[in-house]
């Protein structure tokens, strides 16, 4: 690997960060580049995954005061994010067919849309009168976001930013910071199980893993200057843009 591509995916994984912390939607970012450099499709999303990690170490560093109380809720949710993530990686071993690649962008469009209603006041009234049998959809969709993260992971930070804003009564930007942690964690599980097949591509992992935790880091620092429903729409907004770019690349 030339100099000038390892810091290509430096630079690519500090925008990645950012967006990963502001709007949930790294892997606009990286992915493509992996892809710009060479990477074949399959070992690029593998090796997208192991880097991801990152950005919610960096992301953590910079929201341990929000993160204060927080954490024995959070280690409820790691839970239900680890059995989906152990699922999801072990389908994508499996698995990693054209199907779901043209499904996915659709999924991105109707996550965008979901994240969108999070913010209304009918959302809020719905989450007000939750019951034990909305809890348990609720837990089952933070297991379907684990499976996504681990089999592939665009816009999962979408998916587990509206479960999370359903089950937990913390502010938004704990609700955030959370977001990125279990969205690492996630990843760190389905790398776990990628690693037996051999498809991470290490030499590209560590410069985009250097990146994707300064940005991380800042994007985290960032979001506290933006209201929440600034954040719900740039994250919309990069949902389209991802969800036309994974339909174009289905395609192809």
């Amino acid at each position: 690997m030339t100099i000038s591509v390892f810091v290509f995916l430096i630079i690519a994984g500090i925008l990645a960060g950012i967006v990963s912390a502001v709007a949930s939607m790294a892997s606009l970012v990286s992915y493509p580049a992996l892809l710009l450099v060479g990477t074949a499709p399959v070992v690029a999303n593998v090796t997208n995954t192991s880097a991801l990690i990152f950005t919610g170490v960096g992301s953590t560093l910079s929201s341990l005061k929000e993160m204060s109380g927080h954490w024995k809720e959070l280690l409820k949710y790691a839970i239900f994010m680890v059995i989906g993530a152990i699922i999801g990686g072990s389908l994508l071993i499996r698995f990693p067919g054209k199907i779901f690649e043209k499904i996915v962008p659709f999924l991105v469009l109707i996550s965008a849309g979901l994240l969108l209603l999070s913010g209304s006041k009918k959302f809020g009234s719905i989450r007000q009168s939750q019951d034990k049998k909305h809890k348990i959809v609720a837990y089952l969709g933070m297991v379907i976001c684990g499976i996504y993260t681990g089999y592939f992971g665009a816009a999962a930070g979408v998916i587990n930013l509206i479960v999370l804003s359903y089950l937990s009564d913390a502010k938004f930007i704990a609700i955030n910071a959370m977001k990125n942690i279990l969205g690492s964690l996630g990843n760190l599980v389905a790398l776990c199980i990628f690693i037996f097949d051999g498809k991470v591509n290490w030499a590209m992992t560590v410069p985009l893993a250097i990146g994707l935790f300064i940005g991380g880091f800042l994007g985290q620092k960032s979001i506290k200057y933006l209201s929440p429903k600034a954040v719900r729409w740039i994250t919309a907004i990069f949902s389209v843009f991802l969800a036309g770019y994974l339909y174009y690349s289905a395609q192809h």
